[in-house]
């Protein structure tokens, strides 16, 4: 049986910390299909928790179609079903930035602005500069899982229109504005979710997320990009693969150059 994705957390952090433990739970096998959960009253006392904050996190985990709630029988884990995670593979990065950009994005905001001063400046430009100023999110199974802030230089974006941008990924309008990408540079943290962007991605505010700031650059060296990315953890992760290499005392561990990773 397949369920939809729901793309509303629980309420309240420590209702979204017992439902994002459960369900990295299932979804690591731990707990198996048909498996019965424990009851509430043992769940708040393991968790530390009351009882209506089980009662939010197992409505939540019911409303993702990954347990069924009856009463009288309690919790189990349904049968054959993992929602979609996305995935990006870091040392493979650039592929994967382009495959990205398939899936289905929804622009929300269009427009030609100064941009914040540390963005020019890992741009690499002066602070007076205009670039052209997005907003999108993206979608994967029609349920939000990224919100996209790009800044392009205002000479390349002119050969674009904001109907091109709300049609067509942004990487191939950058192609057809004769630009090559070839390189990236990123940092990734965490954040909490402000309430337009919690309200974009379906989630609660204040909700966590994963945080990504890129800037790409053409086969010149340019700065052709400023990605600044937020992530619904529950739906998109970042993966490397590593190898063991050395000898000794100087034996490490070593990113694993294109190592094959899920397509984002």
């Amino acid at each position: 049986m397949q369920h939809g994705p729901r793309s509303i957390l629980p309420e309240g952090g420590k209702a979204r910390r017992v439902y994002l433990q459960l369900r990295a739970d299932i979804l690591s096998g731990g707990r198996g299909p048909d498996s019965r959960l424990p009851g509430e009253e043992r769940m708040a006392r393991d968790f530390g928790v009351s009882r209506v904050t089980i009662r939010r996190a197992l409505d939540a985990l019911s409303a993702d179609g990954l347990v069924e709630r009856r009463a009288g029988s309690g919790t189990r884990v349904r049968r054959g079903v993992e929602p979609r995670r996305m995935g990006a593979n870091v040392t493979t990065l650039i592929p994967q930035i382009v495959a990205m950009g398939q899936h289905s994005a929804r622009l929300l905001s269009f427009s030609y602005d100064v941009p914040p001063a540390p963005v020019s400046r890992a741009m690499g430009v002066a602070e007076n500069v205009r670039m052209q100023r997005a907003v999108r999110v993206r979608l994967a199974e029609d349920t939000p899982f990224s919100h996209l802030t790009t800044y392009v230089p205002e000479d390349i974006a002119s050969n674009y229109s904001e109907a091109d941008l709300a049609s067509m990924p942004l990487y191939q309008l950058l192609e057809r504005s004769g630009v090559a990408v070839a390189a990236a540079q990123q940092s990734v943290t965490a954040t909490l979710a402000a309430p337009d962007v919690a309200d974009a991605l379906g989630v609660a505010t204040g909700s966590a997320l994963l945080s990504l700031r890129r800037v790409v650059r053409d086969d010149g060296g340019r700065a052709v990009e400023y990605l600044a990315a937020l992530y619904r953890p529950d739906r998109f992760q970042l993966e490397m693969d590593l190898a063991r290499v050395g000898e000794g005392a100087a034996r490490h561990w070593q990113p694993v150059v294109g190592a094959p990773g899920e397509g984002a």
